[in-house]
């Protein structure tokens, strides 16, 4: 049997309030209130009798509320239990970009303009995992593979001329990390996206390009003034496409409609919590049902 838990435990801090209450309740004793303490019993019991005390065998009808108050604080602190039969599954298809972060695109006038696109692409990749490496005279992940693309966008705005201490531009290191990005999530197909102004593309780095084709991703190069010969080389090898700064919703576009969705189901079992809260408010209603009955005349 899977051990139960409480997704909301606080709640439970309301459960004396509840104790208190029914202790003051017993206290105060039946409907007579403090009469049945200060009326001698034979008396009182033959006042019932006559039909002049009303209230005889309710004593515990005070304690209805209570029981229904500390259903709904038990629903509320949510008891679940584990469900791991639940079919977990991965998307396989990935998006990384690949960020020239040198000071001569991050301090370039149309920077802004690329983070903007940027954005829009990861806004528009769906159920598909992304990551992200920046680059100058080295190369780092600064987004690790994700489905949380809200992160994504934000790392991508923050990224700026200082990210990256080391001089240069080495794009095809940020080619390699993203590939061994890929190996490393097991990734079967992916969009490259290398946003650059074409510093330091050459035969490293279409070497690079050739073997993330070979792994299945294809490249595409976004470049910030302008597109060169050594980008068009640079996709044709990659098997992507070359975009400009004003092609913003074409990429996202792209990114969205060409992406290949390959699902497989985890090798291992995700863990589900189902949520019993609503069960027991429904049973909350019971003893709720019985604060509205009438009494008979």
């Amino acid at each position: 049997m899977p051990d139960p838990t409480l997704l909301r435990p606080l709640w439970l801090l309301a459960l004396p309030l509840v104790v208190l209450a029914a202790w003051l309740l017993s206290r105060r004793g039946a409907a007579l209130g403090d009469w049945d303490r200060a009326v001698d019993p034979g008396l009182l019991e033959a006042m019932r009798a006559l039909g002049r005390v009303e209230g005889a065998g309710r004593r515990g009808a005070g304690l209805l509320p209570l029981a229904v108050a500390a259903l709904v604080v038990l629903a509320l602190a949510g008891p679940a239990l584990e469900r791991r039969d639940r079919a977990a599954w991965r998307n396989l298809d990935g998006v990384i970009y690949v960020l020239d972060a040198s000071p001569s695109v991050a301090q370039s006038p149309r920077w802004p303009q690329l983070q903007t696109m940027g954005r829009f692409a990861i806004s528009a990749m769906g159920s598909r995992p992304g990551g992200m490496v920046v680059y100058a005279g080295d190369a780092y992940v600064a987004t690790d593979m994700t489905a949380d693309l809200r992160e994504l966008g934000q790392t991508l705005s923050v990224i700026d001329a200082e990210t990256v201490p080391d001089p240069g531009s080495r794009p095809e290191r940020g080619l390699s990390l993203a590939r061994r990005m890929l190996e490393e999530a097991r990734v079967l197909s992916a969009d490259v996206v290398l946003m650059t102004d074409g510093g330091g593309l050459g035969a490293e780095a279409l070497r690079e390009a050739e073997a993330l084709a070979s792994g299945g991703a294809r490249l595409s190069v976004v470049g910030l003034d302008g597109t060169t010969p050594e980008m068009e080389s640079l996709a044709g090898v990659g098997g992507g496409r070359v975009w400009t700064t004003d092609q913003t919703d074409a990429l996202a576009a792209y990114i969205r409609d060409a992406g290949r969705h390959v699902l497989e189901r985890q090798d291992y079992p995700l863990l589900f919590l189902a949520d019993y809260g609503r069960l027991l408010l429904a049973l909350a209603l019971l003893p709720a049902l019985l604060l509205f009955r009438r009494a008979a005349r």
